[in-house]
């Protein structure tokens, strides 16, 4: 059944969005890496760049100016490209030991596409996971009842996000066109701004994200009050990188679906 006349495709981010409530498994590893050249960040620090691809998310922790002042202080001189590169070195490895503990999908959502799904949308997905990493997490995710159309990673754009490339190649491998008629769903300031650069619509995940950080578990120790300030804070962010819309978790994307359409029906665009 179609029931959308004018939104053909959604494409989904992965950690934060569909598995791993909270993202954490790449911000443990971040300070993993910065920990072994003897340079502690937060965590806040370490998903501060959170959506990037990996290589230029090491480096942009490294310029964090606190980090970059304790970098300095280490080694007498500023992070390097060839220290960069080393810590992605580790990276790879010690995220692969790992990525199998935080590949639970985030409730509701394999129930949310398959609905999606039965209105006629195409599913893609995007991720700054390489390639390899992305192997543990589909398998795992295709075993709970996931699988999307097509799985972009890292490498398979001259840059990540940002940049909307990724999100031109998922149009092509979906054939969808205009890319108004995609939706991107992030739940990072960078995923929501390479949707607002492909012309997509685009809408922000709080309380399952990186922004909140927290698993679900953490999340129901929290007091009601605590995790409204916490969605609210994580609205902020993502409304400053420029989200048309706010959802607590993909659970809840089908209604905001239908709002971008009924704009589509009126003529009204993603601006």
């Amino acid at each position: 059944m179609n029931k959308y006349e004018h939104i053909r495709g959604v494409v989904l981010d992965w950690a934060g969005t569909t598995i791993d409530h909270g993202s954490r498994a790449p911000a443990i590893v971040f300070q993993e890496v910065f920990r072994g050249r003897g340079v502690e960040v937060t965590v806040a620090q370490a998903r501060e760049p959170m959506g990037m691809a990996k290589l230029e998310h090491i480096a942009a922790i490294a310029a964090i100016p606190e980090v970059s002042e304790a970098w300095s202080k280490k080694y007498g001189r500023p992070c390097q490209v060839s220290d960069v590169e080393g810590m992605y070195a580790d990276f790879l490895p010690l995220q692969l030991q790992i990525l199998d503990q935080y590949c639970d999908m985030i409730e509701g959502v394999a129930n949310a596409v398959d609905l999606l799904r039965e209105r006629g949308l195409k599913i893609g997905s995007s991720t700054g996971y390489t390639r390899k990493l992305m192997e543990v997490v589909t398998e795992a995710a295709a075993r709970q009842g996931y699988s999307p159309d097509c799985v972009l990673c890292a490498e398979d754009a001259p840059r990540g996000r940002p940049a909307p490339y990724l999100l031109y190649k998922a149009a092509t491998l979906l054939d969808i066109y205009p890319m108004s008629s995609i939706v991107k769903v992030d739940d990072t300031a960078v995923g929501i701004q390479a949707g607002r650069n492909a012309g997509c619509w685009t809408v922000g995940v709080t309380r399952t994200g990186n922004c909140v950080g927290l698993s679900s578990e953490e999340i129901d120790g929290l007091s009601e009050v605590e995790v409204a300030a916490k969605c609210a804070d994580a609205e902020a962010v993502l409304r400053n990188a420029g989200a048309h819309a706010i959802v607590e978790s993909v659970a809840d994307l089908p209604a905001v679906i239908d709002e971008f359409e009924s704009k589509l029906a009126a003529n009204l665009r993603p601006s």
